[in-house]
Formats: C-alpha cells, sequence, structure tokens
C-alpha cells in the first residue's frame, strides 16, 4: 500500500515539478529551473527504478537515493524563496509536498532496514 502511494505521489510530484519548471523559465530563471527539474523529476524515477532491484540491498539504496533528490529538492526551492523568486505560497506549497515525500521515504527505508537486519 505504502509503496503505490509512494509511487503515485513522486510521479504526481514531478508533472508538477516540470509544470513549475515551465513557469520559472517565463521568469528566466534557467539556471536554478534546471537544477530543481532534475533532482524533482529524479524522485519518482528512482522509486520507479527500485521495483526492478536486484536484492533488498538494492531497494534499499535506490530508495536512498530518492530521499537524497528530494533533500536537494527542498535545498532548490529554500533558495528560491530566501531569493524572492518564488512567494510564500508557491514555497510553502511545494515543500509542504516534499515534506510528505521525504516522510514517506524515511519511513519506507527504516521498515526495509529492520527487514534487512
Amino acid at each position: 500500500m505504502k509503496k503505490k502511494l509512494l509511487q503515485s505521489k513522486s510521479q504526481a510530484f514531478a508533472v508538477r515539478i516540470i509544470k513549475f519548471y515551465k513557469y520559472l523559465c517565463s521568469k528566466d530563471e534557467f539556471v536554478l529551473g534546471k537544477q530543481i527539474l532534475k533532482s524533482g523529476t529524479s524522485i519518482g524515477a528512482n522509486i520507479r527504478e527500485s521495483r526492478n532491484a536486484q536484492s533488498l540491498s538494492d531497494f534499499i539504496s535506490k530508495m536512498n537515493i530518492a530521499l537524497k533528490e528530494a533533500d536537494e529538492t527542498q535545498y532548490w526551492i529554500e533558495i528560491l524563496y530566501a531569493s524572492d523568486i518564488i512567494n510564500q505560497p508557491e514555497f510553502e506549497a511545494l515543500n509542504d509536498d516534499l515534506k510528505e515525500l521525504i516522510a514517506l521515504l524515511t519511513s519506507s527505508i527504516k521498515t526495509l532496514k529492520k527487514k534487512q537486519n
């Protein structure tokens, strides 16, 4: 259940990030936009890739990479907000989604590590 939830939420977030990237480009913010596009879409890509993991260790590794990408995406959103490129409602909406993804990933990784030991 949590696995499907994580996949659907990360995919929806990726779509949102693509739209957000287009918005940033309309504000001539290409460099940071490209950074957030890469890390924001990578979250779901790594979760998706974990479906074909060769072992539990490989699965955990893919999920950890997704978590790192989520954390990086959160960093870029914080930078965009701190530099007044996005406003508080835009920041909060994206950050709330990221917090949820990070919590789901963290919980999944902890559960998987318990299974591994």
